[in-house]
């Protein structure tokens, strides 16, 4: 492998889900560009100390996006879609795009980058947040018309015997790894991210930032679809050295 890319819909997406993934990949020399599709304006204004308000929350969360970025060692760079406040009873939406504009954008970054690998969101959204759900289809549609010879890995994929919120529950994982060689990278990028610690914290039900880290990222394939269960390609083949376990053998 020699390009990385990475498409998520909110600043903290890249981190919580991936970060000791991506500081892996750069420890192994292979470069990782992360896109962001919104600036996470939507979300919440961050504990009151900062002092955020809606109207600069969106430039606030694409620093600590960078900062982030700096600290796994990645580039990144941030699309111009707005991120829909949360509704009533916390209803989450996408922010508006058409698919196909959006699969053609994410196409000519790919192909840019030379990527050989793109990481994304599952197919559940995760926690079934709408916005995830929107960028992983559109990276599928992407690389299935314009870029087929990536491969796609969706992150957060169910591991069995671990339970967490975050798991993609439609889809186990063809891959977990233990990130604690690279805690202190994500931690880092976890740190930058200030504004979104009281959520960290209250979804988490812990007392520092640090206790929060989930030590365990998780991947399945989604592109190319393949009857070999696990994988076999240049990524698996990386996970597989690196003492990566698959959980449905």
């Amino acid at each position: 492998m020699k390009s990385v890319v990475g498409f998520f819909a909110h600043p903290d997406d890249e981190t919580v889900l991936a970060g000791g993934l991506t500081a892996m990949l750069i420890q192994q020399n292979i470069p990782v560009h992360l896109v962001c599709a919104t600036r996470g304006e939507g979300g919440e204004t961050g504990p009151s100390v900062l002092m955020l308000r809606r109207e600069t929350l969106g430039a606030a969360r694409e620093a600590e996006l960078r900062c982030a970025a700096m600290a796994l060692g990645a580039s990144v760079e941030v699309l111009n879609y707005i991120d829909p406040t949360i509704g009533q009873d916390e209803v989450l939406r996408a922010f508006e795009v058409s698919l196909d504009t959006l699969a053609r954008q994410f196409a000519a970054i790919l192909h840019e980058r030379r990527a050989d690998l793109v990481l994304t969101h599952g197919t559940d959204g995760e926690y079934g947040h709408p916005a995830h759900q929107l960028v992983h289809r559109a990276v599928i549609a992407a690389v299935k018309q314009y870029f087929p010879r990536a491969l796609v890995y969706s992150v957060a994929a169910r591991v069995p015997t671990i339970e967490d919120d975050l798991w993609n529950q439609n889809q186990i994982a063809h891959f977990a790894l233990d990130i604690r060689p690279w805690a202190a990278q994500k931690i880092a990028a976890m740190e930058c991210h200030a504004s979104q610690h009281e959520l960290f914290l209250r979804k988490s039900n812990q007392n520092t930032v640090s206790e929060t880290l989930r030590v365990v990222e998780s991947v399945r394939r989604m592109w190319p679809v393949s009857d070999d269960e696990p994988p076999q390609d240049a990524f698996a083949n990386l996970l597989r050295l690196i003492g990566a376990w698959s959980p449905e053998s």
